[in-house]
C-alpha cells in the first residue's frame, strides 16, 4: 500500500500511524543519519561528548525580549552569549574564535512587532564570514524584506526562522499581534533574497496539542524551497509560564516529522533540538527515526542505537543542525559522512 499524503496523516488514528511508522516505508532522503550536539548545550553519552566551544549561540539583544512569550519568556537568551552592538558583536566573534569555534548561531529577543533586530550587525556578520572563516546562522524571526536583503549583504550561511501556522496560538502563546500570513511573508521575503532557508516547525506549542503544524508545513511547500527542514516540540521550560503544561506527545511529534517528509521528499529534514527532555525524548528519537529524519540534534541513546541496528551510517558533529543541508549533497551523503 502506498504512503498516505502528508494531509492524510492527520487523519491517522494512533494504532494507524504507528503502523506506518513501523512499515519502514518513510526513510531518511540521505541514506543515513547525523546526530548533532552543538556546544550551547553541554552532551555527553558513551557515543559522543560536546566540545564547549565550536559552535556557540550569540543574542544581539542579551536577555531582552518585548514579547515574554508564555513557553520562553527569555529563558533560552539567558544561554547565549550578548552582542548589544556591532562592536560588541564582532569582539564577541574575535573572542570565541580564539577558543575554537568554527561556527555561531545569531539570533536574539523580538522586538514589539516580532521581528529580531538583526540588520545593524550585518556588517559584523561579514566579518565573521570572510575575516574569521566562521560558518554563520541566523534564527530571524518576522522578517521584513529589508532585514532579509541585509543579511543576503551579509553572506550568512543560512537564515532559520519558526513557522507558526494558528492565528490563535501566535496570539496565545507569543502575545504577538501578527497572524500565521506575517510568517508566510517573512518566509517569501527571506526566500526573494536568495538566502538558504531553514524552517523550523514547533509541534505542540499550543497547550501541548497539535494546532496549526500542517498550515506551517503547507506554507513553506507554498512559500519557500527549504534548504532543510527541522522539526522542534514545546518542552516546559521552569520558570515560565508555560513551566507546567504538559509536552506534546511522542507520537504527535513524529506525525509532525512524518507529514514533513513525505511533502518535503527530497529536503534534509531535522529533528531539532528543542524537545522534550526524559523518557520522553527517547520516545521521540525513535519514532522520528522511523518516520525518516536525516538528522537529530543532541540524540538519546536509543536514538543511537537504534541507527545502528538499522544499519544506517552514522556520524556526530558539533554544529547546529541546520548544517545537515551542507553536510548532505542533492544525492545523498557526501564524503564527510
Amino acid at each position: 500500500m502506498p504512503n498516505p499524503s502528508a494531509e492524510a496523516i492527520w487523519n491517522l488514528n494512533d494504532a494507524q500511524l504507528k503502523a506506518l511508522l513501523d512499515s519502514g516505508s518513510l526513510k531518511p532522503q540521505s541514506g543515513g543519519v547525523r546526530f548533532y550536539a552543538p556546544s550551547f548545550t553541554y552532551y555527553k553519552t558513551k557515543h559522543y561528548s560536546s566540545t564547549t566551544a565550536e559552535f556557540p549561540t550569540i543574542s544581539v539583544t542579551g536577555n531582552s525580549c518585548a514579547l515574554n512569550c508564555k513557553h520562553c519568556g527569555g529563558k533560552v537568551l539567558e544561554t547565549m552569549h550578548p552582542a548589544l552592538s556591532a562592536e560588541q558583536l564582532w569582539q564577541t566573534g574575535l573572542a570565541l574564535k580564539a577558543k575554537g569555534a568554527k561556527g555561531v548561531l545569531v539570533s536574539g529577543g523580538c522586538l514589539p512587532d516580532g521581528s529580531v533586530p538583526l540588520e545593524g550587525f550585518a556588517d559584523a556578520l561579514f566579518r565573521f564570514k570572510h575575516e574569521l572563516a566562521l560558518t554563520v546562522f541566523v534564527h530571524t524571526a518576522i522578517t521584513s524584506p529589508q532585514t532579509a536583503a541585509a543579511l543576503k549583504k551579509a553572506d550568512v550561511d543560512a537564515a532559520l526562522i519558526d513557522v507558526i501556522g494558528s492565528d490563535q496560538t501566535i496570539k496565545k502563546v507569543l502575545n504577538l499581534n501578527v497572524t500565521a500570513q506575517d510568517y508566510a511573508q517573512s518566509l517569501r521575503a527571506l526566500a526573494n533574497a536568495d538566502l538558504n532557508v531553514v524552517p523550523h516547525v514547533i509541534v505542540g506549542l499550543n497547550d501541548g496539542v497539535l494546532d496549526g503544524e500542517l498550515q506551517a508545513l503547507q506554507t513553506i511547500n507554498q512559500t519557500v524551497k527549504p534548504s532543510a527542514v527541522v522539526i522542534i516540540a514545546f518542552m516546559p521550560l521552569y520558570g515560565t509560564q508555560m513551566q507546567k503544561t504538559p509536552p506534546p506527545r511522542p507520537l504527535d511529534i513524529a506525525k509532525v516529522a512524518a507529514a514533513a517528509r513525505l511533502m518535503f521528499p527530497k529536503t534534509p529534514l531535522a529533528l531539532g533540538c528543542m524537545r522534550p527532555k526524559g523518557k520522553l525524548r527517547g520516545q521521540t528519537d525513535l519514532l522520528a527515526l522511523k518516520a525518516g529524519v536525516d538528522a537529530v540534534a543532541f540524540p538519546s541513546e536509543e536514538a543511537v542505537e537504534y541507527a545502528q541496528k538499522m544499519g544506517c551510517k552514522t556520524v556526530f558533529s558539533s554544529y547546529c543542525c541546520a548544517q545537515m543541508f551542507l553536510d548532505l549533497d542533492g544525492k545523498g551523503l557526501n564524503q564527510s559522512f
